[in-house]
């Protein structure tokens, strides 16, 4: 992807955690047949291999799944906080006027070989991690094991599991640090007020 210096994001464990906190990934396959995207939600096993390990499931008949059986690479990408920054809240607009709109984001795209994975216990186990991962922050955290078994059963038979070990991965963060710290800090402002409050909180942390 193309990132400028200022806005490149190496620390692994920054990384790993926008993809924990937006774990919905853009799963994209360039095969000789041509090029396949969807979107799925991945877990993200950091403590196995190098960069981690990403499984996700999806159904039978996604042609991602037959587009991953031809061996090529894949490429998923998780978007985290992004907002529209307008020209009007830079603190150098009153002195200056050369100033346009621009959007923040922060993004990471991961690479590597992936692998299906045709196996009832290792769906069970993905189901489950991804399942318990997600309820875990509600009230009454429903369970895989709370529905029949027989209907997990049929559930699991028309999914596929998806395995990339992350071969490399990258981070983008772009929240104006190509700014004055009065802009920055005016940007701040309009995002709290628009009700951007992660964007905001992500650029006030360049003025610390």
């Amino acid at each position: 992807m193309y990132c400028q210096p200022q806005f490149k994001q190496d620390r692994l464990d920054l990384q790993h955690d926008l993809i924990r906190s937006y774990p919905l990934g853009m799963l994209v396959v360039a095969s000789p047949s041509g090029v396949t995207a969807d979107l799925l939600p991945f877990m993200l096993y950091a403590d196995e291999g190098e960069c981690g390990v990403l499984r996700a499931h999806a159904p039978r008949a996604n042609p991602v799944c037959g587009a991953l059986l031809e061996g090529a690479e894949c490429l998923v990408v998780f978007q985290g906080p992004d907002a529209y920054v307008s020209p009007s809240w830079y603190a150098s607009k009153a002195e200056t006027h050369k100033v346009v709109p621009t959007w923040n984001f922060t993004m990471v795209q991961a690479r590597g070989n992936a692998r299906l994975v045709d196996d009832a216990a290792w769906l069970r186990r993905q189901l489950d991690d991804l399942t318990d991962f997600k309820e875990a922050r509600l009230p009454q955290p429903w369970k895989v094991s709370d529905a029949p078994a027989d209907f997990i059963a049929a559930v699991t038979r028309a999914i596929v599991g998806i395995e990339i070990p992350i071969a490399s991965i990258a981070g983008k963060w772009k929240t104006s640090q190509n700014r004055s710290s009065a802009d920055r800090a005016s940007v701040v402002e309009g995002l709290q007020q628009h009700g951007e409050n992660e964007m905001a909180a992500l650029v006030a942390a360049t003025l610390a």
